[in-house]
């Protein structure tokens, strides 16, 4: 059996940077979920979509990770959505349906831009152990932000968002595996979003793991929607309004994310970013 996919760098207005990802735009029948992980691992890129059915209006697709499957992420939202409008398969604006439920994307093909808006957040508990953290980021406690809290938020995965001080304790930042893990575990979020702001709508942020599956992660819009819904509800970096993540330049694939987080009655996230198809090929099973 073959099975098509194409490559697509996400979150950068140019090639061979921001965030990998490998799209099956139409999945074969008989293609089920034990040989979707067996591909993800194959391509060992942080995710891997395949597209289950899809009509001008909408599509459904799963996700994979190396390691297993994910109920919702940013770059594969953005990137899956802009390969299908760039083939004909949907058109844009395109409801995207994954696990986690329905995602407006809007996709402009003439400059390589998309959109998606994600749910709405949700503020998990603030973690406290300080300690544990700055072991996990391979910093002192004194690098932790001393004024804002570290918390999960979630705007369709959670993450543990964790305000350095300053941008330079940001690029000091080395992942320790153990503590990682253990710090993921118990304060219940997805992973380690660390992040420091550089001024209004200016901020850079580093993604740590649970496990060596993804390790660092060059551009995560699942862990930046919830960055500005926490950054919107407190006044910072210039928001609520637009400001840009940086993220992924300590492993080589600058990426930036964009974000627009406004009140209308609730939080209403909004993010976006480049998007570049790069390649494609074919699996064999």
């Amino acid at each position: 059996m073959r099975v098509d996919f194409r490559l697509v760098d996400v979150f950068t207005e140019v090639p061979f940077a921001g965030n990998q990802l490998c799209v099956v735009p139409e999945t074969p029948d008989g293609v089920d979920g034990d040989a979707m992980q067996t591909l993800a691992r194959e391509i060992a890129f942080s995710e891997t979509t395949f597209v289950t059915e899809s009509s001008p209006a909408t599509y459904r697709m799963r996700i994979f990770t190396p390691g297993g499957e994910l109920p919702f992420a940013g770059h594969p939202t953005l990137g899956t959505a802009f390969t299908l409008v760039s083939e004909g398969r949907v058109t844009s604006p395109v409801t995207q349906s994954t696990a986690a439920g329905d995602v407006p994307v809007e996709i402009d093909l003439d400059v390589r831009f998309g959109w998606m808006r994600q749910f709405p957040p949700e503020f998990g508990p603030e973690f406290d152990d300080r300690a544990l953290v700055s072991r996990a980021a391979g910093l002192s406690v004194d690098d932790i932000h001393p004024d804002l809290p570290m918390q999960v938020v979630s705007t369709g995965l959670g993450h543990l968002l964790v305000p350095l001080r300053d941008d330079d304790a940001l690029r000091r930042s080395v992942r320790d595996d153990a503590a990682c893990a253990e710090a993921i575990e118990r304060s219940g979020g997805e992973c380690l979003y660390l992040f420091a702001i550089r001024g209004a709508g200016d901020v850079r942020a580093r993604m740590f793991d649970a496990d060596l599956s993804i390790g660092e992660d060059p551009a995560t819009g699942s862990a930046a929607g919830p960055l500005g819904a926490y950054l919107a509800a407190r006044g910072l970096a210039g928001m609520p309004g637009k400001a840009v993540v940086a993220q992924g330049e300590q492993v080589g694939r600058p990426s930036f994310i964009h974000l627009d987080v406004r009140r209308e009655g609730g939080w209403e996230v909004r993010v976006g970013g480049g998007v570049q198809v790069v390649g494609e090929g074919s699996f064999r099973l």
